[in-house]
C-alpha cells in the first residue's frame, strides 16, 4: 500500500515494499505507519576518496587506489531508514589530489539542484579527505542554504582492518537527517567530531582524528546515536555568497600558494608572475604574515609592475595574520604597498580559494579586501 501527497505535506506510507524512482536508486526498504513521523530526504553524492579505496591485505593504509561505488559504500550501512529517505548517486570517483574547478562545479550543480529542485532535506558527500576542507569551503562560499550539507570520508581504506568509512557515512547520514542541524553551515563529520567546514582543517596525515578547528572548535560530536551539540544554530562569521551562475569556467585564475623558509629565492615569485602567469600569490609566511625585507621588496616591485595581489596567510595551523603585520613599505614618489591583503585566520588553502572566488566575481582591489575583513584580515 502507499499513500502519495504530492504537495509534500502528508507522509509517504509503505508497508515493507521497495521504494521505486524513476531517477534515482533507494537502497533501503521501509516501513511506515499512519502515526509516523515524516522522514527527511536525504541524498548522497559519491566522489571517490579513501572511503572508497581498496587494499591489497587488511593491514595496508597507504598506496591504495579508489576501487568502490556509493552503492558499495552504502550497502555497508545497516538500518538506515529508520532515519530518513535515502537516496545516493555516483558523481566523481576519484582521489581528492586530483579534484579541480571543473570537479567543484560538477558538484555544486548537483547539490543546488537536489535542494532547491528536488527539495531533499540534507546532502552527504563522500569525499578523499586530502582536500575536503576545500571543497567544504567552497561550498559554504557558493551554496545559501540552511539545510545541511555534510561532507565524510575516512583515513583507512575500506579493506583495512578497523576501517572507519563505514561508521563516518553512518554517522554523516544521521548528521543530515537531524533537524537540529540545520542552520550550521556546511559540516565536516569524521571520527565521532562534527566540525565546521568553514573553519576546519585536516591536521595529520595518518590518524583518524585528523580534522582539526583548533581556534573555533567543533560544533558537537556524535556518541551511541546521539548527536551532541555545544552551541546553538549559527553561521559561520564573515562569509561573503558568490553567485557563480550556470555558465561553467574551466578553471579559475592562476594562484600559487609560495611556502615560506628560511633562505626563500625571492625569484620564485617573479617566475610565477611572468613565466607562469600568476594573477595573485598566497604567501604561506612564517609566524603572523612574516617574510624577509627582500621578499617584500620583490613582491612590492611585482605589485607596482603588474598589480597581482599578494595575500599574506600563515603556515602555522592555528592563529591569523592581522592587517597591522603586512609589509611597511614607502619610497618616495612611489605609492604604498596596496596589493599587500592580510589573510585573518584563514589557512593558504583557503585564502587562495577565497581570492579565485574574488576574482571569478570580477571583483576590484578594495572589493577584494573587503572580502578577507570578513575573516579578520584585508
Amino acid at each position: 500500500m502507499a499513500v502519495i501527497n504530492i504537495d509534500g505535506d502528508t507522509e509517504v506510507i509503505i508497508n515493507d515494499v521497495d521504494i521505486d524512482h524513476t531517477v534515482f536508486r533507494i537502497k533501503s526498504r521501509a516501513s511506515f505507519s499512519n502515526s509516523a513521523p515524516r522522514l527527511p530526504y536525504v541524498k548522497i553524492f559519491g566522489t571517490g576518496g579513501t572511503i572508497a579505496s581498496k587494499g591489497s591485505s587488511s593491514s595496508q593504509t597507504a598506496g591504495y587506489k579508489v576501487d568502490l561505488t556509493i552503492d558499495d559504500l552504502v550497502s555497508s550501512i545497516p538500518n538506515i531508514s529508520q532515519f530518513c529517505n535515502l537516496t545516493y548517486e555516483q558523481l566523481l570517483n576519484l582521489d581528492s589530489k586530483d579534484m579541480n574547478y571543473t570537479h567543484l562545479r560538477i558538484l555544486y550543480d548537483k547539490v543546488i539542484h537536489a535542494l532547491e529542485v528536488d527539495r531533499y532535506d540534507g546532502i552527504v558527500i563522500t569525499h578523499g579527505t586530502d582536500t575536503m576542507e576545500e571543497t567544504a569551503f567552497f561550498l559554504q562560499l557558493t551554496v545559501k542554504t540552511d539545510k545541511p550539507i555534510v561532507l565524510c570520508g575516512s583515513m583507512r581504506p575500506s579493506t583495512a582492518i578497523s576501517a572507519d568509512g563505514p561508521m563516518n557515512l553512518y554517522q554523516a547520514i544521521v548528521i543530515a537527517s537531524n533537524r537540529e542541524l540545520w542552520n550550521r553551515g556546511v559540516l565536516v563529520a569524521l571520527n565521532d567530531r562534527i566540525g565546521s567546514g568553514y573553519y576546519i582543517t585536516k591536521s595529520n596525515a595518518n590518524s583518524l582524528d585528523t580534522f582539526k578547528s583548533i581556534g573555533q572548535g567543533y560544533l558537537g560530536n556524535f556518541v551511541n546515536n546521539e548527536i551532541h551539540y555545544h552551541y546553538p544554530p549559527s553561521m559561520p562569521s564573515g562569509i561573503t555568497h558568490f553567485d557563480i551562475g550556470t555558465e561553467l569556467v574551466q578553471e579559475l585564475a592562476e594562484v600559487p600558494v609560495l611556502y615560506a623558509h628560511q633562505g626563500f629565492n625571492k625569484q620564485m615569485i617573479r617566475m610565477c608572475i611572468e613565466q607562469l602567469g600568476a594573477q595573485g600569490i598566497v604567501f604561506a609566511s612564517m609566524g603572523a604574515g612574516s617574510m624577509s625585507d627582500e621578499v617584500n621588496e620583490m613582491a612590492y616591485e611585482m605589485w607596482l609592475e603588474h598589480k597581482v595581489p599578494f595575500i599574506y596567510s600563515k603556515r602555522s595551523m592555528d592563529g591569523m595574520v592581522p592587517k597591522a603585520a603586512l609589509p611597511k613599505i614607502h619610497h618616495e614618489g612611489k605609492p604604498a604597498f596596496e596589493g599587500a591583503i592580510a589573510g585573518g585566520y584563514l589557512n593558504p588553502q583557503k585564502a587562495r580559494l577565497l581570492l579565485r572566488m574574488s576574482m571569478l566575481a570580477g571583483m576590484d582591489l578594495p572589493q577584494i579586501k573587503r572580502v578577507f575583513e570578513g575573516v579578520y584580515g584585508g
